[in-house]
């Protein structure tokens, strides 16, 4: 083909490569693993809210939607997020003994879909705070219906409560913090050889 002719999405954003896959499995066995650790935060936040430690796993939700954003940002391909959410959540199912068990496969695609939505909206090309943002809402308000219906939540008086705290959540925690993540990991290099170098001029 001519290079001409090739259409700028193609010499732009090229096909997946298998260092693109090398690493998003690489994210979610890591993630999966930070995850768990956030488990026993989780844990430890109920004890200590007492009564109200039932809402502990809404302010904390937020943890538990880091790597899809992450991955977006830095592969910048089609379904990064969710891949790689869902395979964070296999490590902590099979290897690490979650408590939630095989559903948690279910609500890891959620999630992975609802944080990746934002990006995939600009078609993978804008990465600012207001994007990441978006991410941490979408992902959390789509799994806690999910996660509503299996609870039990619905009817709640603090049903609504429970929503807005797991959406602050997932903005705080799913959204702006992976963006300082992902912006601390391009400023050490290591990221230079994927689609996010490339975009910074790097790769």
């Amino acid at each position: 083909m001519n290079p001409e002719k090739t259409p700028a999405v193609a010499r732009i954003r090229p096909g997946w490569a298998m260092r693109d896959l090398v690493l998003m499995v690489v994210l979610g066995v890591v993630f999966g693993f930070a995850y768990w650790a956030l488990v026993q935060a989780w844990n430890g936040l109920a004890i200590l809210m007492g009564p109200a430690g039932d809402l502990s796993q809404h302010l904390l939700l937020g943890g538990w939607l880091l790597v899809a954003p992450v991955a977006v940002a830095i592969i910048r391909r089609p379904f990064a997020g969710v891949i790689a959410e869902v395979i964070a959540s296999v490590v902590e199912v099979v290897f690490l003994g979650s408590p939630v068990g095989p559903l948690l496969l279910i609500a890891a695609a959620i999630q992975g879909g609802g944080s990746e939505l934002p990006f995939a909206l600009t078609r993978y090309k804008k990465y600012g705070w207001g994007v990441f943002a978006a991410s941490g809402l979408l992902g959390a308000g789509m799994v806690f219906f999910y996660s509503a219906f299996r609870a039990g939540w619905y009817g709640q008086d603090i049903f609504v409560l429970r929503l807005v705290l797991q959406c602050l959540s997932g903005v705080l925690l799913g959204g702006l913090a992976a963006k300082v993540i992902v912006e601390a990991l391009a400023r050490t290099g290591v990221v230079d050889n994927f689609a996010i170098g490339r975009a910074l001029g790097r790769g």
